[in-house]
């Protein structure tokens, strides 16, 4: 079965600072919009931010402990190629992003060997991007 695209919506309280984060430092293309809302192409995917009140999640993160880091919760991304992920972290690196978690390679040398940073969003929503050696071992035990 082929992957579909996911949707997914969510809030954003400075509408005007998200979308030039999601349109300039990821380079995603803008869909539609209206003035509370906006649509982008994000890898693939539909992404849209919507102006909400800030939530309680955006003020104050909980993470978990995973490989030793503190992982953010909630938090979501985009699995994307080994080199796709490198051409990534080099450009957001290079936009002098702060990252939650560096780019690092997780579980390395183990089944699930993975590419990975985190990162926030102007609006406090984490963000995982990350990229496996094998993709085959992206559900590895």
């Amino acid at each position: 079965m082929a992957l579909a695209p996911f949707h997914l919506a969510i809030p954003v309280y400075d509408l005007t600072t998200a979308r030039h984060f999601y349109g300039e430092v990821f380079g995603c293309i803008e869909g539609r919009s209206s003035e509370h809302w906006v649509d982008f192409d994000f890898f693939g995917h539909q992404l849209v931010i919507h102006q909400a009140p800030k939530m309680a999640y955006q003020e104050a993160a909980h993470s978990n402990p995973v490989d030793g880091h503190d992982v953010p919760v909630p938090h979501f991304g985009v699995v994307l190629g080994w080199e796709d992920w490198q051409v990534l972290a080099a450009r957001l690196k290079a936009k002098d992003t702060s990252f939650v978690i560096e780019p690092c390679i997780r579980f390395a040398g183990l089944a699930g060997e993975q590419a990975t940073l985190f990162l926030l969003d102007p609006c406090g929503n984490a963000l995982e991007f990350k990229a496996f050696k094998d993709i085959r071992q992206m559900f590895a035990k």
